[in-house]
């Protein structure tokens, strides 16, 4: 999408996680630390317009993380924060209780955008949800201006994404493909907040982000790969949307 990154590892992976078990070479909080502190009392750091922060290795590492979020506040307000709380799927948890438990109180607190999907947003609340009319009550309260939930509920065949603000609530929809690659939330958060730094508004970003996974997984499917094709697939992430239906609900 054109903008530099500064990438930084919190685990290191073979493969997705979905993939199943494989080895995982943990970064030492103290190096973590010592790394970010590099980054905090750097002279280019009122060049990022954003953080972005989603799978975390360990929980000593969100403090870490929330000193790097102020640090880039300090230098330039308006930029943004993206909390991608990567915590869990339709099976629960899949990190530590103790970690989920960190990104709830200590990063989602300072979050400009968050992205839970349905089953993250669950947890976050505490309790169950029924339809997308409580997805949106409990995304309302969960003290994140901006809230994202993806696989919220839609019509049998189609996929959900609903948007939250305090201006209303946008659901965007549109047909389900079966074996669908790991990665779809990772992919939407960083489109969503791409198309936020260009400056569009939330309903124009979802819209566009998730017609942009879309492809991707179409892409993925006729290709029968299990992972998403980035690189062929790159066209699509400033394409004109299609086959997504956006709607206001509130």
């Amino acid at each position: 999408m054109g903008f530099p990154v500064w990438s930084v590892p919190t685990v290191m992976l073979p493969w997705h996680p979905g993939h199943g078990k494989a080895t995982r070479l943990k970064l030492d909080e103290v190096d973590f630390a010592a790394l970010v502190a590099d980054l905090v009392g750097a002279p280019w750091l009122d060049e990022v317009g954003a953080v972005l922060a989603g799978y975390l290795g360990e929980a000593e590492q969100i403090e870490t993380v929330a000193s790097l979020v102020a640090a880039v506040k300090v230098r330039k307000p308006q930029a943004l924060f993206l909390c991608d709380p990567v915590i869990g799927d339709s099976k629960g948890l899949f990190r530590p209780e103790s970690v989920a438990a960190a990104i709830r109180d200590r990063l989602l607190p300072l979050a400009d955008i968050a992205t839970p999907n349905r089953h993250e947003l669950v947890w976050l609340a505490g309790r169950s949800i029924g339809d997308n009319d409580g997805l949106i009550d409990v995304a309302a309260r969960l003290g994140v201006k901006e809230v994202v939930v993806t696989s919220a509920l839609a019509s049998l065949g189609e996929i959900g994404t609903l948007l939250v603000t305090p201006g209303g609530a946008h659901l965007a929809t549109h047909r389900a493909l079966p074996d669908a690659p790991h990665g779809t939330g990772d992919l939407f958060a960083a489109l969503y907040l791409g198309h936020r730094l260009d400056g569009l508004g939330g309903a124009i970003a979802l819209e566009r982000s998730v017609a942009a996974v879309l492809r991707l997984v179409e892409l993925a499917v006729e290709r029968e790969t299990d992972e998403l094709p980035l690189a062929a697939g790159q066209d699509a992430f400033l394409a004109p949307p299609r086959g997504v239906t956006v709607r206001s609900l509130r």
